[in-house]
């Protein structure tokens, strides 16, 4: 198992990362649903940016490829939203891929809009200069195709993790503040949310550290 390390720890970490990179280095945060993923890579860019500099860390998140609420329907995977065929794998591989080469003048990156519950294309900005990529999201370090070819991008890779209690009452409050009632919203945290856990926490023993949230 990979060494547990705090959140200010890996704060620092990114910090070392990027101050001694000589080029650019692209850093992914995984874990399971609610494990605080984006939360940690928020802290990381903000720390960037606060001792070096506008866009020398952006954040690019993988819930940018999640495929359109129209195309979910039309698959029958509407209510599965979040497992990993529910993604456009490749296509974030290859975002991923163009980001480590940071050859384009500007590498534009879709986002993930949870006010309409849909991703939205080309709303993130990478400009070359940027030094520190932080890219998030449940499976980054699963053995599968084409998912397996993300460890060879990345500088590291960090695992989030959270008590089961604690990941499942954070997903709850979020849900409910894009519109489930508790019902609905547990329902989804422990039976949707909770089965892409089940494949996700396993891929611990794959990253770099674990970032205890």
């Amino acid at each position: 198992m990979p060494t547990p390390i705090s959140v200010d720890a890996a704060v620092e970490r990114a910090l070392a990362l990027t101050r001694g990179a000589a080029g650019r280095v692209v850093l992914g945060i995984t874990g399971s649903p609610g494990s605080g993923k984006s939360t940690l890579a928020r802290r990381v860019v903000a720390a960037v940016t606060a001792e070096l500099g506008p866009a020398v860390a952006v954040q690019v998140p993988m819930d940018g490829f999640h495929l359109a609420n129209g195309s979910l329907e039309a698959l029958g995977r509407r209510g599965r939203k979040g497992a990993i065929d529910t993604f456009d794998a490749e296509g974030y591989v290859a975002l991923v891929r163009r980001l480590a080469a940071a050859s384009e003048p500007v590498t534009w990156a879709p986002d993930f809009d949870r006010r309409v519950d849909e991703p939205v294309a080309g709303s993130i900005a990478v400009p070359r200069r940027t030094r520190l990529v932080v890219t998030e999201g449940n499976y980054l370090l699963d053995a599968t195709d084409p998912w397996d070819a993300l460890p060879g991008l990345l500088a590291e890779s960090w695992f989030c993790r959270a008590a089961p209690d604690v990941r499942v009452d954070r997903l709850v409050g979020r849900h409910m503040r894009h519109g489930r009632d508790f019902a609905a919203a547990r329902a989804w945290a422990v039976d949707v949310d909770g089965s892409n856990a089940d494949r996700v926490e396993p891929t611990a023993d794959r990253a770099t550290v674990v970032v205890l949230t």
